[in-house]
């Protein structure tokens, strides 16, 4: 019989989830006791879950399956009845909230650092989340954060490792581990929200072409098995399948700069129909044309627009959530169609109390992230055969939906400027002087633009009235054109600092003008503003997106 041990431990005072739960660097991770101090301060802070099901699974980065062996074992120790695990210890993270809302779970806990880098030197991230399948709300992962900073023993199952290899029922002391197979349960779902043999035979016809980039992460087998395998696409659409330890050595981020072989793919003369990718844990979405991309804001909108064609949508939505730094186009989308339109800080969790109240279908983030209310997590794939659906729907290419798109809304030409990896200290003294300045700016003009207003994004949640405030510079001016600052919480080294520019383009004659050109002017009104680039020695962003 297996012995529960209870272990003697510090605590760490760096264990504050962000806006995805905790992560940091593998070698952080390996520190001893660092990841069963997180685990148990995860489980004291729940109440109610003896015997109940748990969740476990993650992208598959280095260090995963170590980390799912000590959370079984820690699982079967603090009281758990049930664990289903993913065979290999992998589920994407859109599989997980699948599977916990599928099987009445009691929670779940993901592993992964999302679109972060892997491999011993890269990133490791751990997250909870909770019984509708979305990511624990802030009341619980503060919850987590305070028994952290006092915890000191932690139980675990001492027990060898289970085979995680092969599919199948295993105890672990009193508890019982189910090993499945990752791709079954969202598979299925997902044939249950598309028209699998309009899109079988779009391939089946040879009309539509396409290249999916898994960049070696977690999606690969999803989408083997689903496009590959059910849909009928050519082998080989489906390229970097196999997911590994360190993403093949790239960085598993579905965005132009990152997903260079797709891009290359799509901007060659026999460039396919239609490109896509995802990113470590599979929540993320790049959707190209030929020569042709589709900005994650351009994309929540037109997916909302299109969204009586689709099969699992033909009812109608209910609404639309956006989050604060993500383009006003959904906006106008939910104007024009007469539903809800909500606008939330960045952070997956805070849809899901609009999507569990039913007030709103589709939501949706600028970081390349889309969902509807089929899982409480955003969807790469997913969001790949709504697109890929649409285009059956309307037999034209994607740059043809887009711009029809912009003609009958008009187009909210918008950009990402990403500085990665700035000195943490002067990423907060430029917000904090930004903040520091916002009576003074009100009125302030640059040439033909006008600060309207300028404050810091708080929400309030329509559902259950809790507070989130800090979420945002916002710098608004009289034209509705936007420039935001934020700093973002998914990174491990320094701070990220995030521009969000945006203006409004009614005029047909002007809306395929290049965004950085269109955006040229408030470029130039955010290094004034804020002096990133002299502050931080940069000499221009990271990334642009």
């Amino acid at each position: 019989m297996s012995a529960i041990k209870t272990i003697s431990s510090t605590p760490f005072s760096d264990q504050k989830p962000g806006t995805s739960g905790l992560r940091k660097k593998v070698t952080v991770f390996q520190r001893e006791h660092y990841l069963e101090n997180f685990v148990q301060s995860i489980f004291d802070s729940l109440e109610g879950f003896t015997g109940e099901t748990l969740v476990v699974g993650g992208d598959g980065r280095y260090y995963n399956d170590v980390a799912v062996h000590t959370i079984l074992k820690m699982a079967a120790a603090n009281g758990f009845g049930r664990v289903l695990v993913g065979q290999s210890g992998l589920l994407s993270t859109p599989a997980a909230s699948c599977i916990i809302r599928k099987y009445n779970a009691f929670g779940g806990i993901i592993l992964s650092a999302s679109h972060n880098p892997g491999g011993p030197d890269g990133d490791f991230g751990i997250k909870y989340n909770i019984g509708n399948g979305g990511p624990a709300p802030e009341k619980y992962t503060e919850a987590m954060f305070q028994r952290s900073k006092e915890i000191n023993t932690y139980k675990i199952l001492d027990a060898e490792n289970i085979d995680l290899n092969a599919q199948g029922r295993y105890t672990l002391g009193d508890m019982l581990v189910e090993v499945i197979d990752p791709v079954t349960d969202y598979a299925e779902l997902m044939e249950e929200l598309f028209d699998f043999p309009k899109l079988k035979s779009m391939f089946r016809s040879g009309s539509f072409s396409m290249c999916f980039d898994a960049m070696h992460a977690i999606t690969g087998p999803y989408a083997k098995q689903i496009l590959e395998e059910q849909l009928g696409a050519p082998e080989g659409t489906v390229i970097n399948g196999v997911p590994l330890p360190d993403f093949g050595g790239g960085h598993p981020d579905p965005n132009l700069a990152y997903a260079k072989e797709l891009v290359e793919t799509m901007n060659g003369i026999s460039a396919p129909d239609f490109g896509a990718a995802s990113d470590g844990d599979g929540d993320r979405n790049m959707v190209l044309g030929k020569r042709f991309f589709v900005t994650p804001s351009d994309s929540l909108a037109i997916m909302a627009a299109n969204a009586h064609r689709i099969k699992g949508y033909k009812k109608g939505i209910t609404g639309i959530a956006r989050s604060m730094p993500t383009s006003a186009a959904a906006d106008r989308v939910a104007e024009r169609l007469g539903i809800n339109s909500f606008e939330t800080p960045t952070g997956w969790k805070f849809f899901g109390n609009l999507l569990d109240a039913g007030q709103c279908t589709l939501c949706g983030e600028e970081s390349f992230g889309t969902g509807s209310d089929h899982v409480r997590e955003k969807d790469g794939l997913w969001a790949v055969l709504f697109w890929m659906n649409i285009i059956a729907e309307r037999h034209q290419s994607v740059e043809e939906i887009v711009t029809e798109h912009w003609k009958s809304y008009g187009r909210n030409v918008y950009s990402r400027h990403d500085y990665d990896a700035v000195d943490a200290t002067v990423a907060g003294d430029i917000i904090d002087n930004l903040r520091s300045r916002f009576v003074s700016l009100m009125g302030h003009g640059f040439g033909a633009y006008c600060i309207e207003k300028a404050d810091d994004f708080s929400y309030t949640d329509p559902i259950d009235k809790s507070v989130s405030k800090n979420q945002g510079i916002r710098i608004l001016f009289t034209d509705g054109s936007r420039i935001i600052f934020r700093l973002s919480g998914t990174g491990t080294e320094g701070a990220t600092v995030r521009i969000y520019l945006e203006k409004f383009e009614p005029n047909e004659a002007l809306q395929n003008i290049d965004a950085q050109e269109a955006l040229a002017d408030l470029i130039d009104i955010a290094e004034e503003l804020s002096g990133l680039k002299a502050k931080s020695g940069r000499s221009g962003p990271t990334v642009i997106t």
